[in-house]
């Protein structure tokens, strides 16, 4: 059974690296920029258990606009925060934009947290690993809530620590 295991999970990280390699590769000429950095093109491959169960590949979203946050229910800033992301979220879905929560939390807490305040936009459970990946972002302290903004590319054009809002994610989106 851990074979079978192993191999599918093998096979899950080879197709999710396939599909940013073909997202890279289908980007059109002059789509401008440097190449990705080796942290943004490991973020496009990473993939995340939601709090439902499912699987929340990052690869597929790779040519959309992407506001990335990292919170946990622990953190008072990222919960009061939570609400301006959700509604930020229904606008900048109708400009093609998407909008993930990584939760640097525990699952149990997660799920117990979203049954009593439910968000629309898709939540992946990162664990206590998510601090590193958000250092890897460029989180230098590794502290929550920490927000990135991703263009179609896949690159970071954005970051913020601390809470954010409403108007200001609309301003960055704006710059896209």
């Amino acid at each position: 059974m851990k074979r079978r295991t192993l191999l599918m999970a093998g096979a899950g990280t080879a197709a999710a690296g396939a599909g940013v390699g073909w997202q890279l590769w289908r980007a059109p000429a002059g789509a401008g920029g440097p190449p990705l950095a080796e942290a943004e093109l490991g973020f496009w491959q990473s993939s995340f258990t939601q709090p439902d169960g499912q699987t929340l590949a990052l690869a597929p979203l790779l040519g959309q606009p992407l506001v990335l946050n990292f919170w946990a229910t622990w953190c008072p800033p990222c919960v009061k925060e939570m609400p301006e992301l959700d509604r930020f979220a229904k606008t900048f879905a109708a400009r093609g934009g998407r909008v993930v929560g990584l939760a640097v939390d525990n699952p149990t807490a997660v799920r117990q947290y979203l049954a009593k305040a439910p968000v629309g936009y898709a939540i992946g459970l990162a664990g206590f690993d998510g601090t590193q990946l958000s250092r890897n972002l460029g989180n230098s302290t590794g502290a929550l809530p920490f927000t990135a903004l991703f263009d179609r590319r896949g690159a970071v054009v954005q970051r913020k620590l601390g809470e954010t809002s409403f108007d200001e994610l609309i301003a960055w989106a704006q710059k896209l």
